[in-house]
């Protein structure tokens, strides 16, 4: 008799019934119920891979949707629940220059325009953290402060009026031409993420999606 194994630890399983004319199966050891094969697509132990594989190409939520024949909404929750389990890399790496950009989007209409400030690592274009949200000196702050505790040798920016108080002078730097790495990376942010394309009728409908897209494509 073939030994079922059960997929969240891997444990013997036993039958445990039927479901639509399909066997079930539960763990002896964590009781989780389940079966081999589903007739809803989420339900498949590689959909999350999947989903996390089409939102860093380029694809909308609901061209997820239909690659997968999963409702849109799933597609969301799965987002998010992506999301949460990407925490953002441990940089420990003292003395580096970092450069540091904003990049508009929207969120639930084009009215309402936001921004994505985030800060890379010059030499390695390592995505040390990102804010979403207004360009005000309380929102970009701890970003700042972030790469602040790593004794940064430089730290490039634009000509926002925001950075000089909140950058120590000896290290601002923020002549012509001196983030061109970071603005490099928001081109290919716009080609791979579809919600920030410039002319598009796709955006964000929640600032919580916006997040959760950004965290999976840098971090996941």
């Amino acid at each position: 008799m073939e030994k079922i194994q059960c997929p969240k630890c891997n444990e013997i399983s036993m039958k445990n019934g039927f479901q639509n004319n399909k066997q079930r199966y539960k763990c002896k050891i964590c009781n989780k119920r389940f079966q081999l094969e589903y007739s809803y697509k989420a339900y498949n132990s590689d959909t999350n891979e999947l989903i996390k594989i089409l939102l860093k190409e380029g694809c909308g939520v609901r061209s997820i949707s239909r690659i997968i024949n999963i409702s849109t909404k799933t597609v969301l929750s799965r987002m998010l629940k992506i999301s949460k389990t990407i925490k953002s890399p441990y940089f420990q790496k003292l003395g580096c220059k970092f450069e540091v950009d904003e990049l508009w989007s929207f969120i639930g209409n084009k009215d309402n325009a936001t921004w994505i400030t985030y800060a890379i690592e010059r030499q390695t274009k390592t995505v040390i953290d990102f804010i979403v949200g207004r360009k005000t000196s309380e929102n970009i702050k701890p970003l700042i402060n972030k790469l602040l505790l790593l004794y940064p040798k430089c730290i490039y920016t634009d000509r926002l009026n925001i950075y000089p108080s909140i950058i120590p002078k000896a290290i601002h730097k923020r002549f012509q031409y001196c983030t061109n790495i970071i603005e490099r990376h928001n081109l290919t942010l716009r080609t791979h993420v579809k919600r920030l394309s410039r002319k598009t009728i796709c955006f964000s409908k929640n600032e919580k999606y916006l997040e959760a897209h950004l965290r999976i494509y840098f971090w996941g």
